[in-house]
């Protein structure tokens, strides 16, 4: 079945990832605003068997990220990057929600790997980026529950798990714990660039792989077909 919002978000992420590492923002404000209202619109087409609960917290959360897309539109203003994260820690609550009413339950060789990242990036924030290194902290722990959740092998029992990974297959639900891991390393190439990159170039090409790899994350975490 054609699913012409997700064709058109594709679209529209590829255009942002262009003008991200082009320094043209304009295309940037043109595009990534459409990115989760595209994916909200194939939730509404595609998304009739889902339970009413679900879906609106489906939405709710797309709304979320919309929100947060917006503000991180210029990711090197500091009351906008924590004002960000703080609209991507309501999404991330979100999907959390909605894999644990899935079945999703932490597991501790899961989460091990998980809480170990968040250790090492909160320290590395609080050394190199201490004006926000509190707020960010506290979205890496809302980021690491739903990453963790995402990959329980009981949302998706006959895909392998190989180093903690869902591996994808053709149930949709398989995919998810490959999209938290994209998250993930979106988020973590936001440090990276916070306190590595200098020069624009580099900054211009870090910011075109987060949104790139986030991008992929969100078009396989809001596939509705995974939250039936």
């Amino acid at each position: 079945m054609a699913r012409p919002f997700r064709a058109a978000f594709a679209g529209a992420a590829a255009v942002t990832v262009f003008g991200a590492v082009t320094g043209r923002e304009k295309l940037q404000w043109a595009a990534k605003p459409l990115l989760m209202p595209l994916l909200a619109a194939d939730v509404v087409a595609n998304g009739q068997e889902l339970d009413a609960a679900h879906r609106s917290v489906l939405l709710g959360s797309l709304a979320a990220a919309t929100v947060g897309d917006i503000l991180l539109i210029d990711p090197d203003d500091d009351r906008r990057l924590v004002a960000g994260a703080s609209s991507f820690a309501l999404m991330q609550t979100g999907y959390s929600w909605l894999w644990w009413r899935r079945g999703g339950r932490p597991r501790a060789r899961i989460a091990g790997p998980r809480l170990a990242a968040w250790l090492g990036a909160a320290t590395l924030m609080r050394l190199e980026a201490p004006g926000v290194a509190v707020p960010l902290t506290a979205y890496g722990a809302t980021l690491g529950t739903a990453a963790t959740l995402a990959s329980d092998p009981g949302l998706a029992p006959d895909a392998k798990n190989i180093a903690g990974l869902n591996i994808p297959n053709a149930d949709p639900c398989s995919r998810l714990g490959l999209g938290a891991t994209l998250f993930t390393l979106s988020d973590g190439l936001i440090v990276l660039r916070r306190v590595f990159a200098r020069g624009p170039r580099s900054r211009r090409i870090t910011e075109g792989v987060i949104l790139g790899t986030y991008a992929a994350a969100q078009y396989l975490l809001a596939d509705p077909r995974a939250h039936r």
